[in-house]
């Protein structure tokens, strides 16, 4: 067998076009939540709890909607038509945004949010349809997936800080529009390579299918005036989102324990143990764009060898680890389990909270070392973000990967977009966190460090209690999964 021929069969059909749609995809995305923070405040004035708010509710929405995504792309749209959809509705948010008015950003968000909610489901859809339940190449190819959406994120944070020191936000948001319009391009492409597999949509033909394709169009257009009118009240629409999360918790408990396959239900069971230690992951790993941002501008020595550091470029300490270390972490995985070592989710789950809690438990020395002005050191949050990347590696590749296995065939869409949506309600925590901290009035960092240690503090030790529990349910997690 030629070389050309083994890297064929270890890539399965339509995985490498996944990976380049990833990479211009994220564009869009990793400069509208990552530049919203500041944006709301500099631009618009908003206070810095407001800004958190918006910013969490944003997030909240984005993640939150690929429940619905997952629901939609497969039954009324096929992913691809989603997919391209949903780009086109976020060429439509970044443009609107661009122009600068308060209206216009409650509209951007909003159209921005419908195409990204919708469609990021079915990016992950679509990969994990071209591998069996049993096929161990899965993991990598979710690992090199990841790694590529991080290129995009590298790309995006790079440009975003470029134009965040000068504030020329309308050109930084005109720039979001050409990766996703890259991404159109390249999915129209490979148009067959993306067809769907085995989704209850591709067997509907004529009218069913017509009818079905007509309601869904009708939810991405009917979706854009209900956000904007939840987003210019965003306190209830935290509290109603919170409350709608709850109810999808408890209809997921009843799914699983009314399920008719003893083995199935197993691993259902471990599906919504190894959720909940995710939500208290996300929590802490929402604040980057929110609290932590915040925190950085106010309290942080932003200088690296005399060179300005704009807030955005922190964002690369992540997408350069996760760019270098998912495929050594997919090779290193690959060869434990060749020597028999044991690498399971559980413990993987469980080390990438220890690693989330030790990253904010660093913020807490840097500030106790900060200089006679109150700013920390930058090689404290350099090396917080290391860890809490790293950890990120080992929860979320692995945690789309983990849909494949333990969901039920016929609730992988909806499940792959509940776990999504613990990245949504994560995000309105992350709010709540990065809102405690006020911002003060003389800009002094001596005012808030107290604050922000004890914050730090306190989100690190609920981090790391919540690893030691799930390590010490790794056996009985391990029964359940059937490992």
């Amino acid at each position: 067998m030629s070389r050309l021929q083994q890297l064929q069969a270890r890539i399965p059909e339509g995985s490498a076009v996944l990976f380049l749609i990833q990479v211009f995809a994220t564009l869009g995305f990793a400069v509208l939540q990552f530049t919203l923070t500041l944006y709301t405040t500099r631009h618009h004035g908003f206070t810095s709890e407001q800004a958190a708010l918006i910013t969490g509710v944003f997030g909240a929405f984005n993640y939150g909607l690929h429940l619905f995504g997952g629901y939609l792309g497969g039954r009324f749209l096929s992913n691809r038509n989603l997919f391209v959809g949903g780009m086109l509705l976020q060429v439509l948010g970044c443009g609107t945004v661009a122009g600068g008015s308060l209206e216009g950003l409650y509209w951007g968000m909003a159209l921005f949010l419908t195409g990204s909610g919708l469609n990021v489901t079915c990016v992950n859809m679509m990969l994990t349809q071209r591998f069996t339940p049993e096929d161990n190449r899965r993991e990598a190819a979710f690992l090199w997936n990841y790694a590529g959406m991080n290129v995009g994120f590298f790309i995006g944070f790079t440009v975003s800080g470029v134009f965040q020191l000068s504030e020329d936000y309308p050109s930084l948001f005109w720039f979001a529009t050409l990766g996703n319009a890259a991404a159109i391009a390249v999915a129209l492409v490979f148009w067959r390579t993306l067809a769907d597999r085995n989704t209850p949509l591709a067997h509907r033909r004529g009218l069913a299918f017509w009818g079905r394709f007509a309601a869904g169009a009708a939810v991405l257009v009917g979706l854009v005036p209900l956000l904007v009118w939840l987003l210019k009240q965003p306190g209830d629409t935290a509290i109603g989102m919170k409350a709608f999360c709850a109810l999808v918790a408890i209809a997921l408990v009843v799914i699983t324990v009314r399920h008719p396959v003893p083995a199935e239900k197993q691993r259902m069971k471990a599906y919504l143990v190894l959720t909940l230690g995710s939500l208290v992951f996300w929590s802490l790993y929402q604040m980057a764009p929110n609290g932590l941002q915040l925190y950085a501008v106010g309290n942080v020595l932003m200088n690296v060898w005399g060179v300005p550091v704009a807030p955005q470029w922190v964002q690369n300490i992540n997408t350069v680890t996760i760019v270098i270390g998912g495929p050594l972490l997919a090779a290193l995985f690959t060869r434990w389990r060749a020597r028999g070592w044991p690498v399971d989710i559980p413990m993987q789950f469980a080390a990438a909270l220890v690693l989330m809690g030790l990253g904010f438990g660093v913020l807490p020395i840097g500030i106790h070392f900060a200089d006679t002005t109150g700013r920390s050191d930058f090689s404290w949050l350099f090396l917080s973000y290391v860890l809490q990347s790293v950890g990120e590696l080992l929860i979320s590749p692995i945690g789309y990967a983990m849909i494949g296995r333990l969901a039920p065939r016929q609730y992988q869409g909806v499940m792959m977009g509940s776990w999504m949506l613990v990245t949504g309600l994560a995000s309105l925590f992350a709010g709540d966190f990065s809102g405690v901290v006020s911002q003060p009035v003389d800009g002094s960092p001596l005012t808030t460090n107290a604050a922000y240690a004890t914050l730090f503090t306190q989100l690190a030790v609920g981090s790391l209690a919540t690893g030691a529990a799930l390590f010490s349910l790794r056996p009985w997690l391990r029964r359940l999964i059937g490992i």
